[in-house]
């Protein structure tokens, strides 16, 4: 049974993000499962570090990007999400290809929420770990 509260499609959440840093980044929604969420980006120009490796700015962008989605997600309607804090742990370097993410629930509560944000390489290799506490407010 899917935890979202909101019904939104691959193609709805990539149109919500036009004109927009993730956009500008190149991240793509690549799938919704019935608990997680999945997005890939690209390791290029656009988020090198001046050493030519993956930025690990970029890395928490694609981090708070997939955490901030579901939980929006999985809020109940009437309600907006909000960052409270993110942290993340940077494992391993790349230069090239993409990087794939996937956030899963910690906990969803009804004033708090909280992410598990996993970032790999095209192998599986873990690139970062991040956390992601979102706050649940009524509109």
């Amino acid at each position: 049974m899917a935890i979202w509260k909101t019904e939104m499609s691959i193609e709805g959440l990539q149109s919500f993000m036009k004109n927009t840093l993730v956009d500008h980044l190149g991240i793509k929604i690549t799938e919704i499962g019935d608990d997680y969420l999945c997005a890939s980006m690209p390791v290029d120009s656009r988020t090198h570090q001046p050493m030519g490796l993956l930025h690990g700015g970029a890395s928490v962008v694609l981090a708070e990007t997939l955490g901030s989605m579901a939980a929006q997600l999985a809020a109940e309607p009437g309600h907006h999400c909000v960052g409270l804090e993110i942290n993340a742990n940077h494992l391993s370097g790349i230069r090239s290809g993409f990087v794939y993410g996937t956030a899963s629930p910690i906990h969803i509560g009804r004033s708090t929420q909280v992410w598990d944000i996993r970032i790999a390489d095209e192998n599986g290799k873990g690139v970062c770990a991040s956390r992601l506490t979102m706050a649940v407010l009524q509109k």
